[in-house]
């Protein structure tokens, strides 16, 4: 059985990462446990994602889900949005939460960071001979 969609087509937010991911080399969308997902051969980036609080779930709707560079995860985790989502948190992806206010150069980084990490040395010379 498929995950009903757990986003909005029409969120601003969603259309500003879309921005984002799809322009790096080779990069297309597909919607993955509800969410969308940005991947090459590998998933780099997910819109949407949730974490264990206490036993109960909590949903994070527009947040960015990312694999970071390992030396910068522990600063990343001493920002207030940033947070370790379900299921990826083990393999060292984080989530950051997503608003009007969001630095979006800061997100490019961190979406072509993971891009890096999943993508491939091929796809990666092809972003640096940009």
């Amino acid at each position: 059985m498929a995950h009903p969609p757990m986003f909005d087509e029409d969120d601003p937010l969603l259309h500003r990462l879309r921005a984002v991911a799809l322009a790096l080399p080779d990069a297309a969308e597909k919607v993955s446990h509800g969410h969308p997902a940005f991947f090459t051969t590998k998933v780099f980036a997910y819109f949407g994602g949730s974490r264990r609080v206490d036993g109960a779930w909590e949903s994070h709707e527009q947040a960015l889900l990312v694999l970071p560079d390992p030396a910068e995860r522990e600063a990343l985790l001493h920002d207030p949005r940033v947070w370790v989502p379900a299921y990826l948190g083990p393999s060292g992806w984080l989530g950051l939460d997503l608003d009007a206010g969001t630095d979006w150069d800061e997100v490019a980084e961190l979406v072509e960071t993971s891009y890096r990490l999943t993508a491939g040395a091929r796809r990666v010379r092809a972003l640096d001979a940009r």
